[in-house]
């Protein structure tokens, strides 16, 4: 039996609502899948939830879904935040869909010292999340926030949100911290913070060191092992 494809739309969903495709997802349904009128697909919106719904009309360029019965509301998200340097570009694409099927509710690019300094590319990085929701029937996604130098995220930091900082010359495990939330989780770019960001991390009231084990990880890793040790303590 064919599995049900599931499409994310930019758009609110109710029952009986009409949702017009074009381009690639249109293509995606008539060309690839090859589906036609009354084939079901399965709609999520990133406000209401995942929907049901089946084809109506299908043209050469476009078709039309008639939006059914909700299947099941929009999931609550845990309140923890990303806070990672971009690296590479298909590294830092992976941490994206990573944190996406992971769920973590905001993912905060941070600039530093020793940055990739490749330009982001925001519309690029959010088809990465949308598609990683899709498969992994996630119905909600991330914040992507702009990248902010880390000496002003910090100045900024609001005091009663914990700050998970994964140190590479040492904290603690996961489970000593006992983190709650709100939180956050600061991964350092390749090659770590310099000795003067190190300083400016440390001096934040609400910062707490965290260890990954003895091993040396790169950050996309890190980044995944962080939030895998954060969601097990916490049952997030």
């Amino acid at each position: 039996m064919r599995q049900i494809p599931r499409l994310f739309v930019d758009m609110p969903l109710h029952e009986g609502a009409a949702v017009p495709l074009e381009g690639g997802q249109a293509h995606y349904l008539a060309t690839v899948l090859r589906l036609g009128v009354g084939a079901p697909v399965h709609l999520f919106d990133d406000r209401t939830g995942d929907w049901a719904s089946t084809i109506e009309t299908v043209t050469k360029r476009s078709l039309v879904l008639r939006v059914g019965a909700q299947l099941r509301p929009r999931e609550a998200v845990p309140d923890l935040w990303l806070l990672t340097a971009p690296i590479r570009r298909e590294r830092f694409e992976w941490i994206v869909e990573k944190a996406t099927e992971m769920g973590v509710a905001q993912i905060q690019p941070v600039l530093t010292e020793r940055t990739n300094r490749e330009r982001l590319k925001p519309d690029r990085l959010r088809t990465h999340m949308v598609e990683a929701a899709e498969q992994c029937e996630r119905t909600a996604l991330p914040e992507l926030c702009e990248a902010v130098a880390l000496n002003r995220l910090l100045a900024d930091w609001p005091g009663e949100r914990a700050l998970i900082f994964a140190d590479e010359e040492g904290g603690v495990p996961m489970k000593a911290l006992a983190p709650g939330l709100p939180a956050a989780i600061l991964i350092g770019p390749e090659g770590g913070f310099s000795p003067a960001e190190r300083a400016m991390i440390l001096a934040v009231p609400p910062v707490r060191r965290l260890t990954l084990g003895p091993r040396i990880l790169r950050a996309d890793t890190a980044v995944v092992a962080a939030i895998a040790q954060f969601q097990a303590l916490c049952g997030a």
